[in-house]
């Protein structure tokens, strides 16, 4: 992980910011159990750095909702519950469904032969079984889509929970249901090869109502 944070701050990014990715990640993997208390001077001596960056990455985890601190007693992991999930599949139907129309009415001809090309690289990996090149070609088919819809609102919006989706994505593509997925895709594919508005909204839906069963059976997740 010293090389990670490393790694970050090369990047540019903040001391703090940099802990709060370490820090998210292992909640979101489930590596610090829900109820567990992250303690300041373990992680500031693991990581090699002061506990002010520490405690500043502690803010930006409480304020996504990720750990409680308690006057006197600590900070204590929240952890990644069944209603997240739910709330985010719900925020996503809500929000792609609105891209799918905008992207219907804006995708260039360019576009949407990248569009075909990813779904087609997608299956050539489905068939190969490869599923982390799946789950990339998936990133990739949903990020089109995105940039078709040409609005920087939809796209600000999209940035600002982007990491969850990416993390409820991861989940949902495993590898006995990968053609389950790709033939998702598929259809949705098809609706823009269509140009059908209406088949491209309910094909998203249901791709994503299919998506947060395979989430939820692939994070680890605790109840409220």
């Amino acid at each position: 992980m010293y090389s990670q944070l490393k790694k970050d701050i090369s990047n540019n990014q903040s001391l703090s910011s940099s802990i709060f990715n370490i820090l998210r990640e292992r909640i979101l993997k489930g590596e610090y159990a829900a109820g567990e208390k992250i303690i300041e001077n373990q992680i500031a001596n693991e990581l090699k750095v002061s506990r002010t960056p520490i405690r500043e990455a502690f803010k930006q985890l409480e304020q996504a909702g990720l750990i409680e601190t308690i006057s006197n007693r600590g900070a204590f992991v929240l952890g990644f519950t069944k209603q997240d999930i739910d709330d985010i599949y719900e925020i996503r139907k809500a929000i792609e469904s609105i891209a799918i129309v905008w992207a219907m009415e804006r995708i260039s001809e360019e576009e949407l032969d990248k569009l075909k090309e990813t779904y087609e690289l997608m299956e050539f990996y489905c068939n190969k079984g490869d599923v982390e090149k799946i789950l990339e070609m998936n990133n990739q088919f949903h990020d089109i889509i995105y940039k078709a819809t040409d609005s920087r609102f939809l796209s600000h919006i999209l940035k600002t929970y982007q990491f969850y989706v990416e993390k409820t994505r991861k989940a949902a593509v495993v590898e006995s249901r990968i053609k389950e997925t790709t033939r998702e895709h598929k259809n949705i594919l098809n609706a823009f090869m269509n140009r059908n508005t209406e088949q491209g909204m309910n094909e998203i839906i249901r791709h994503l109502e299919n998506g947060k069963v395979r989430a939820s059976h692939g994070m680890k997740i605790v109840e409220k």
